[in-house]
C-alpha cells in the first residue's frame, strides 16, 4: 500500500514552531551529553551494492544501529538522554541551583534515587529508559503490553527496572503507564506525545538526531532518498528533521514505512490529519506496533515527508536473512525501510512518483539488532513464525 502525503513538499519551510522541536541548538546539547557516555562511538554504515545493482540505483546506505550502547538499538540516544534530561532538571529544583548533566552522569546527587521514571514499551525505549535510570541513578518502573516478548521483558528487567505486564495493546500500555505515574508522582519518560506531554518527548526526538547526523557525516554525497520506519513516529521525525535543516529545499525524499497491522501513518497521510487506528496491532515489527502518531512527530512529517509505504509482516524475513548473509544482524523491525525501499524501486509508477533513477542514493536506518535472541535465531534458520 502507498499513501503520498499531500500536505508535504519539498519546499515546505522549516517553522519557528518546528525549530522548537528539534534545532541545531537542541542538537548540540545532546551530542555533548552523549559523546561523552562511556561506551559511545558512531554506529556502523553499510553499503549494499549488491541490493543497490537489483534496486538500480547508485547507492543503498544502511546505518546499522545493533551495537548501539550494547543495547541493540537506537532508542539507546533517546530515552536514557531524555531521563538524564528529567533529571538534571528536578534535581536542580530539589536543590535550588542549576546541576550540570556532568554531575548527572557523575551520580553526584543521592537524591536521584528519590526520582521514578516511568513509561510504556514495545521493548527497545523501555530497556534505554531502564540503562539510563540505572546509569544516573533513579527508579524505574516499565509498563509492557500484551505482544511484547517474555525475552524483550527479561531484557528490560536486567537494568533494576520493575516491568509490569498488561493486557491489551501498547496504546493500552501507555494509558497505564500514565495513570500510574500521575497517582504515584512518577516522571513518564516517552517516546511519543500528546497534548499537555511534549517537553521529554522532545528530548528522546533530539537524541536521536545524533544517529542521523553520524550518518551524514559518514556520507561523502547525501542521500537522495530516506525510508524510515514509524511506530508513533520519533525516530522518522528527528531523520526528517536534520536533513531539512541541513538541506533545505534540497533535502532528500523521505518515504514512511508502516506494518499494516499497525498502520497509523497510512492513515493519517489518507485523511490528511493525524488519526488513530483500532485493533489488537498485533505485528512481527513488534518495535512498530503502535495505533497513534506522536503529536510532535506529525507536526513534522505532515510537512517534511513524501509518502507511506503500507507492509505487510511477510516481507520480514526475507530481508532479515539477507542482511544476516552479509553479516548484519538485523531485528524485525529493522528493515522496514529496506522493504518498503524495494517495494518503491520495483513498482515503475512509484519509482516515477519518487523520481527514482539510476542515480538515486537511498539510505535507511536499522533501528535494531536482535532485541529478541530466540525470535531472531527462529527466523533466521527459516522458522517463520505465522505471519
Amino acid at each position: 500500500m502507498f499513501v503520498a502525503n499531500r500536505l508535504g513538499r519539498v519546499d515546505a519551510e522549516w517553522t519557528e514552531t518546528q525549530n522548537a522541536i528539534l534545532s541545531e541548538a537542541g542538537l548540540m546539547a545532546a551530542r555533548e551529553a552523549i559523546t561523552g557516555w562511556p561506551g559511545y562511538a558512531p554506529t556502523p554504515l553499510h553499503e549494499l551494492t549488491e541490493v543497490a545493482t537489483e534496486f538500480r540505483v547508485a547507492k543503498v546506505w544502511y546505518k546499522d544501529e545493533a551495537p548501539r550502547f550494547g543495547l541493540g538499538s537506537f532508542k539507546a540516544l533517546g530515552g536514557a538522554y531524555a531521563v538524564a534530561r528529567l533529571l538534571q532538571s528536578q534535581l536542580s529544583d530539589r536543590l535550588g541551583r542549576p546541576v550540570t548533566m556532568q554531575e548527572v552522569i557523575e551520580k553526584a546527587h543521592p537524591e536521584a534515587g528519590e526520582i521514578t521514571v516511568c513509561c510504556a514499551t514495545d521493548g527497545n525505549h523501555g530497556r534505554s529508559v531502564a540503562w539510563g535510570a540505572e546509569r544516573f541513578g533513579a527508579r524505574c518502573v516499565i509498563y509492557i503490553h500484551a505482544h511484547v516478548s517474555e525475552a524483550r521483558r527479561e531484557a528490560i528487567g536486567r537494568y533494576g527496572a520493575e516491568v509490569r505486564r498488561i493486557t491489551g495493546t501498547y496504546d493500552d500500555s501507555l494509558r497505564e503507564a500514565q495513570e500510574a505515574a500521575t497517582r504515584e508522582g512518577w516522571f513518564i519518560v516517552s517516546d511519543t506525545s500528546y497534548p499537555g506531554y511534549l517537553e521529554v518527548p522532545r528530548d528522546v526526538m533530539q537524541g536521536y538526531e545524533i544517529m542521523a547526523e553520524e550518518a551524514l557525516d559518514a556520507l561523502d554525497e547525501p542521500p537522495t532518498h530516506i525510508f524510515l520506519q514509524t511506530g508513533v513516529g520519533g525516530m522518522a521525525a528527528a531523520v526528517a528533521a536534520l536533513y531539512k535543516r541541513r538541506f533545505g529545499n534540497e533535502r532528500p525524499l523521505v518515504v514512511l514505512a508502516d506494518p499494516l497491522q499497525a498502520a497509523c501513518w497510512v492513515a493519517s497521510y489518507s485523511k490528511g490529519k493525524a488519526v488513530q487506528v483500532q485493533g489488537d496491532l498485533d505485528t512481527i515489527m513488534a518495535g512498530l506496533a503502535c495505533g497513534e502518531v506522536s503529536l510532535l512527530a506529525w507536526e513534522i512529517l505532515r510537512d517534511h515527508a513524501d509518502a507511506v509505504v503500507g507492509l505487510p509482516d511477510s516481507t520480514v524475513p526475507r530481508w532479515m536473512r539477507r542482511l544476516s548473509d552479509m553479516s548484519i544482524v538485523a531485528g524485525e523491525s529493522a528493515v522496514a525501510g529496506l522493504a518498503a525501499a524495494e517495494a518503491c524501486c520495483r513498482e515503475p509508477e512509484r519509482r516515477m512518483s519518487l523520481d527514482i533513477n539510476e542515480n538515486s542514493r537511498i539510505l535507511v536506518f536499522g533501528s535494531e539488532g536482535a532485541t529478541d535472541p530466540e525470535l531472531y535465531r527462529s527466523i533466521i534458520a527459516g522458522n517463520d513464525p505465522e505471519v
